[in-house]
């Protein structure tokens, strides 16, 4: 009798349980404007952030970023197991996940769609360098055994390394399937991209934190609108016809926020704006320039006259922003009010002739432009003479690449989920920062194998970079975007998402 009221108690727990999700799924659609086209679905060849806004929904990845960008399981059912040497990771698998097309996720899957990441992705070959081998351990463990310590591993493994079926994996990919909460119904090149929620979806579980945590795939259909012109995806949203648009200009905000049908959603430090140098050729190869360009700037002004309100900035010297892993206050100098006195004694000292300075922006960009109108003003009273040059975004990519062509170029990044992949601070990267004290701040990191040891390392990658000046750091940026009054869960991530998001009723 006992046993019989418990199985009736637990039946009707389970019951319970199933009627509180119907209650949350919704027969609704989320229709979402973005900036455009994605080029492809395949976000291994293209990673770039429109396809990767749309892909998160259909593929998953063993590893993803939580709140403060450090990698937590998603596919992978914990962290890794690492040998005493730091060369194997041992990573067992999530049971139970399944794919749209109804077939099982296991190792086999893995180990195919990381070997064709490590043969066509940037960042996969980069890993590839460094691994020995990739293994299947039985149906739900994978293993890597590498060459040499690779502290950035579990970060690289958290973005487009996405897990397909096996038996779809081809050089061209001609299906899209993952175990994302969405599947791919219809791709109708500028005019949408259809995904329709997967009911046999499997989320991890845990408290939603940016990436991480449970999804629930709450509105029936998530439609993907490419709207290239920010103007049109304001009036969009503001009528109607869209549930969000993303990146709209901030000028807009008033208009969105006054509109009675929608509101504007600010997400913060979206990213960070920054003047690179050339260190290979030209003026600023030494080092007591470059530290006079830092010397001389007012990072609060500049970013004033590029977003002209203090919501959509904020000025921090640390590379990464508060709230992230990798903040930290190591290293700073020269950074704040400007001196036009200490950076005029950096001038003399380094034997400074009076050669312009090469300062390239573009107005494509039209923050970029502010930044380096009012910088030019900042270094010319520090004693620089200072030749501004304004082209379109593409003469300013090629020219970059030529170091005969430019002192100083303005761009702005993302904040990356591992501090090495910054890719202003990289070998190669226009600027061509190589240093003996880089390298060994590097390889440092590179050799770490515990959070709070990479931690250590990245302090001293950063106090590296405030020496050796390779950039200057202008601050952070926010990101203006749009919700229609009724949708109700959206929570702003770098690369927006629609799980756990509820429609208009």
């Amino acid at each position: 009798m006992k046993k019989s009221a418990l199985v009736l108690m637990t039946l009707a727990a389970l019951a319970g349980t199933s009627s509180l999700a119907l209650a949350q799924a919704s027969d609704g659609v989320l229709t979402v404007a973005t900036i455009g086209e994605p080029p492809t679905l395949d976000v291994m060849q293209t990673p770039t952030d429109i396809v990767l806004t749309i892909d998160q929904h259909i593929f998953e990845t063993l590893y993803t970023y939580d709140a403060e960008w450090k990698s937590v399981p998603l596919l992978a059912a914990g962290m890794p197991e690492l040998s005493e040497d730091g060369l194997t990771y041992t990573i067992a698998l999530r049971q139970g996940v399944k794919f749209h097309d109804g077939s099982d996720f296991d190792a086999k899957d893995v180990t195919a769609s990381l070997k064709r990441w490590m043969a066509i992705n940037s960042k996969g070959k980069q890993v590839a360098e460094v691994v020995e081998s990739l293994t299947e351990d039985g149906d739900h463990t994978v293993v890597f055994k590498l060459k040499s310590r690779y502290a950035p591993l579990l970060a690289t493994l958290s973005q487009a390394s996405v897990i397909l079926p096996s038996e779809k994996i081809a050089d061209t990919l001609t299906e899209f399937v993952g175990t994302g909460p969405y599947a791919l119904k219809e791709r109708k090149p500028d005019q949408y991209t259809q995904l329709v929620r997967f009911d046999g979806y499997n989320s991890p579980e845990g408290v939603p934190s940016n990436y991480a945590g449970k999804r629930e795939a709450i509105a029936k259909e998530i439609r993907f609108v490419p709207v290239p012109d920010a103007n049109t995806r304001v009036e969009g949203l503001i009528s109607g016809q869209f549930d969000y648009a993303d990146s709209l200009p901030v000028s807009a905000f008033e208009r969105v926020e006054g509109s009675g049908n929608a509101k504007p959603v600010i997400f913060k430090d979206a990213g960070w704006a920054s003047m690179n140098m050339n260190m290979k050729e030209g003026l600023l190869v030494k080092k007591e320039l470059r530290q006079a360009v830092q010397a001389a700037l007012n990072p609060n002004d500049m970013m004033l006259a590029a977003f002209s309100d203090e919501r959509f900035f904020s000025v921090d010297a640390s590379i990464f922003p508060q709230g992230s892993f990798w903040h930290t206050e190591a290293g700073i100098a020269r950074y704040g009010e400007g001196d036009p006195e200490a950076a005029a004694k950096l001038l003399k000292d380094a034997g400074y002739d009076g050669t312009p300075l090469r300062l390239m922006t573009s107005r494509q960009y039209e923050f970029h432009y502010k930044i380096g109108e009012v910088a030019k003003a900042y270094l010319e009273a520090a004693g620089f003479k200072v030749d501004l040059q304004v082209v379109d975004w593409a003469t300013l990519t090629t020219r970059r690449a030529d170091s005969t062509q430019w002192d100083i170029f303005i761009t702005h990044s993302n904040f990356p989920g591992d501090p090495t992949t910054i890719n202003t601070i990289t070998d190669a990267y226009p600027g061509w920062y190589v240093s003996d004290q880089k390298t060994k701040a590097v390889a440092a990191y590179m050799d770490a194998t515990t959070d709070e040891a990479k931690k250590a390392a990245w302090d001293g990658i950063q106090t590296v970079i405030y020496d050796d000046a390779p950039l200057y750091k202008v601050g952070n940026f926010n990101a203006v975007s749009g919700l229609a009054n009724g949708v109700s869960g959206y929570e702003p991530t770098y690369w927006p998402h629609f799980w756990n998001v509820s429609p208009k009723k």
